[in-house]
Formats: C-alpha cells, structure tokens, sequence
C-alpha cells in the first residue's frame, strides 16, 4: 500500500517508515522542507494529493509543549489549521487517515485510566491545539481514525529514554518526578498499530472502525518507575546506570501543567481493531539494547 506521512524526522514517522517496509508498505515520508504546515492550506492539500497515496497517517505536529505556552498562535497553526489541510487532502483524495493525537486532552484529574467518551479538558495550549486539531479533522473529513498516544520514546530523535541514559551517563543519581502516571509507549509498537488499523480501514468501510481511538503501551508507571526500569534494562546489557530520587511535580515546574494521570484505557482499540500493543518493559528492553550499542546513540 501506497502510505503518506507526514513529517520525516519525528519518532514515529521515523518508526513508520522502518516498520512499513518490513511488511512490504511503500511509505512516502515529507518533510517540513516539503510539507511545511504552516504554508498556506490550499499548498498542503495541493502536495499531498498530488503523491496520489492510497491512505494518509498525520504524523507531524508542533509538540514543543512548554514552548507552545508563549507561541500559542504558532501551535494553533499547525496543529488545528494544518491538521485539517491534511484531512481535506485525504477526503479530496477519498482516502483514510489516520491523525495521532495525545493524552494532554484531559486535565488528568480522572482517578482512573481516560476512556474515549471522557470529557476532554486540556490545561496547557498544546493540549487545546491537539484538541481543537482532533475536531478539526473528524468535521473535515468522516473517514478518519483519531489515535491518542503517550510518554512516546524510540531510538530516535529526543525522547525520555535517550535523555535517561545520556544523564545516567554523566551523574550518579537522577531526580524523577513521582507523581505523574501514564502509558510509556514505543513509536515502533504506535507504527505497527498505525498499519494494522489503516489495512482495516481500506479493508472495511464499518464507521465503527473510524472516530476517536487510545492507542498506548500496555500497563502504566510514573514517570521515575519508568526511569528505573530504564537503567535495569541498560544494566542487562552494559549501558549507564544511575539511582532514581522520586520527587514531586511542585520540584520540577514547567510552563506547560502536565496530567497528573495521563494512563489511556485502550480496550476500544482492541474490541473494534485487534490491535493490542506490547507491554512497555517489553519493549523497552528492546529500544535499549539497540541505543547502548556501540552504534548507538544516546
């Protein structure tokens, strides 16, 4: 299948690229070079219809969350206006796409993992354009499928893991903060789930199969659990190790407020697509054995 994608260089466009080819997809990827989206949106819907792809996955987004405090209009832009460039591509296109959206929708006050139907409530302008953006898209165009994701890590780009191992490197001990609880999920398990689900879409015209979806890495952990299991894995094969000190979020503030409680419940995903990803220190191990190589990079 004829797959486009937009953006080139983030984690999970990176992912998608990889995990298509292995199951025989042609992955057209664009970068920001090639697909601003922030141009005009007459530009993107023009470039992608002219790639002629047979399903389109919105990968790209702004996600500087504490930047997008001060450059809300910036945010806005791409995320709400770009986002539904793209969906109108898709529908002039008369293809599925598939948009990633994030658990900063919710305010994270919920004591239980965030089902699809939960009220939406962001507290940070990244969460309001990821929002505004899923909107966007459903109302341009009805043959999409919205999957929110979190804690996203990879062996590429910048990520949490990469930032965990390169400071294990330098100090013996790590402040962590405690409590915030969520999804650690691989970009390579959120590209697997991305083709499962867009096969079915081309395969099946069931609108059950499109509207919001939680698609995340099975079982959840604070943030300082998953950086404790960070460095046993790294240990089981070599890399950098460091002791975790829990601490509050009041000990580490942010412009942008993050959930409390980011943990998505992903039984919707599961029910109506039979895409269940891997547990999270499944795939961790994984994800770190290939960065501690001697090849790399961290």
């Amino acid at each position: 299948m004829r797959i486009l994608v937009t953006g080139k260089e983030g984690q999970v466009a990176t992912s998608l690229r990889e995990r298509g080819v292995m199951v025989g997809h042609e992955i057209i990827s664009l970068s920001r070079s090639e697909l601003d989206l922030t141009s005009d949106p007459q530009f993107i819907v023009q470039t992608i219809v002219e790639q002629r792809p047979e399903a389109v996955i919105s990968a790209a987004a702004y996600t500087a969350v504490d930047k997008a405090e001060n450059d809300a209009l910036q945010a806005s832009i791409v995320n709400v206006r770009g986002a539904a460039a793209v969906a109108e591509a898709a529908r002039q296109l008369d293809v599925p796409l598939l948009h990633l959206s994030t658990d900063y929708v919710f305010d994270g006050t919920k004591p239980a993992p965030y089902v699809e139907h939960d009220q939406t409530c962001p507290t940070s302008v990244y969460g309001v354009t990821k929002r505004d953006g899923e909107e966007a898209v459903l109302a341009e165009h009805l043959n999409s499928a919205i999957l929110r994701t979190a804690w996203v890590y990879s062996p590429f780009g910048n990520n949490f893991v990469k930032t965990m191992l390169r400071l294990a490197a330098e100090r013996a001990e790590i402040s962590v903060v405690s409590d915030q609880c969520g999804n650690p999920t691989s970009a390579l398990d959120i590209a697997d789930g991305l083709l499962a689900v867009v096969e079915n879409l081309v395969k099946s015209s069931d609108p059950k199969l499109r509207g919001i979806f939680h698609m995340a890495g099975t079982d959840a952990a604070s943030w300082a659990e998953f950086a404790e299991a960070i460095f046993e894995a790294s240990a089981l094969v070599g890399g950098p190790q460091a002791v975790v000190r829990p601490i509050s979020t009041d000990e580490y503030p942010t412009p942008a407020r993050r959930p409390a409680n980011s943990r998505l419940d992903c039984t919707k995903l599961h029910q109506l697509h039979g895409v269940r990803l891997p547990r999270w220190k499944t795939s961790l191990t994984n994800i770190v054995e290939r960065l501690v190589e001697p090849t790399g990079q961290q």
